[in-house]
């Protein structure tokens, strides 16, 4: 099972920091990312951590703003997200799946959602 946590109302400028445990099982050896949706929107990929660890990726609209890193432990996934934008509102989803996050039909884990709330 993975649980987010984290999200919040803030002002536009400001940081937050997500934060997925994971319970059951540890991230090594799993991809692990997040996604996001706005209201009326998709579900889209934010960040992402390849199963070996080696790769990262981040969507072209967060990148230099947001950093996705695990602990040690490879127990928690997080996100830092800072200069944070009305257009970053959204739910927040953490993922985890042995091959890829990004894979079809979609990652074997999800937790549940977080908000965030960026007010201009």
């Amino acid at each position: 099972q993975l649980q987010a946590s984290g999200g919040g109302l803030v002002q536009a400028g400001g940081s937050l920091r997500l934060s997925c445990a994971a319970s059951g099982f540890s991230f090594d050896g799993y991809a692990a990312g997040w996604f996001r949706q706005a209201p009326g929107s998709e579900r889209e990929g934010v960040s992402s951590i390849s199963n070996t660890g080696n790769f990262i990726y981040y969507q072209h609209s967060v990148k230099g703003r947001f950093a996705i890193s695990m602990d040690s432990a490879r127990s928690t996934l997080y996100l830092q997200m800072n200069d944070l934008k009305p257009e970053d509102t959204a739910v927040y989803y953490c993922a985890a799946d042995p091959v890829s996050v990004h894979r079809e039909p979609g990652p074997n884990y999800w937790g549940e959602g977080t908000k965030v709330t960026v007010s201009s």
